[in-house]
This record gives structure tokens, sequence and C-alpha cells, in this order.
């Protein structure tokens, strides 16, 4: 069962950066990039972009923001050719970085009611 302090910490303020195990690793020249660490985007990051659209993985927002908040950085060439499963689960990433205390909070009960009791 999770407890509340378990809770209380996923209903912070959450993680800053998150780190994705591409099914498709990028191939960069004689570089093979396995994984990339996603961090939340600051205000200038967003610019241009509308909010909702990237709160709700619109491809062609998250295909702008990733290059800007990704490391290794990404040229857009890199995340135009993301594999589908690598791009929903940064699109997921970046909306958990949009999420509120209550949402977290309701996220983080929901898991601990399914969790098998021992």
């Amino acid at each position: 069962m999770t407890s509340p302090a378990e809770i209380a910490a996923v209903t912070s303020n959450g993680p800053r950066t998150e780190t994705v195990s591409l099914v498709e690793p990028i191939v960069r020249g004689e570089t093979t990039i396995p994984s990339i660490t996603i961090r939340k985007p600051r205000g200038g990051e967003l610019r241009d972009l509308n909010l909702q659209d990237v709160a709700a993985s619109n491809v062609a927002a998250l295909l702008k923001v990733i290059p800007r908040i990704s490391n290794p950085p990404l040229t857009d060439d890199e995340a135009d050719m993301l594999d589908p499963a690598d791009l929903m689960e940064i699109g997921g990433i970046i909306r958990g970085f949009f999420m509120t205390a209550a949402e977290r909070q309701a996220i983080a009960m929901l898991i601990a009611e399914h969790q098998p009791k021992s």
C-alpha cells in the first residue's frame, strides 16, 4: 500500500527531468543514443506553441518542443524520426510536467487503490 509520505512525494511539484530508454535508439554518425533525458520546459522553450497542444501531446507541438528540452539535444530531423512508441512516452512525460498537484494526488491514490494488499 502507498503511504501518505509516498503520495506526498508524488504530489509535490513533480520531477524536473525524466529519462526515456528509446525503443529505437537514435544513430548520430558513429554514436548511438539509447536514451534521452527530457527536462520540464521553461516559458521561453514554449514560445510559439499552444500550451493546450503541448499538454494534449499534439504531435506537431511535441516535435517542436522535444529538441528544446532533450539531453542530449536532438535535432529537428532526429525528433521527426522518433519511433511512435518513443514519441508517445515522451508526450506522456511532458504532459506529466503540466499536471497539477491535485491531478498527481488523484493518480497516486488510484494506483494505491489498485495495488495488491499484503
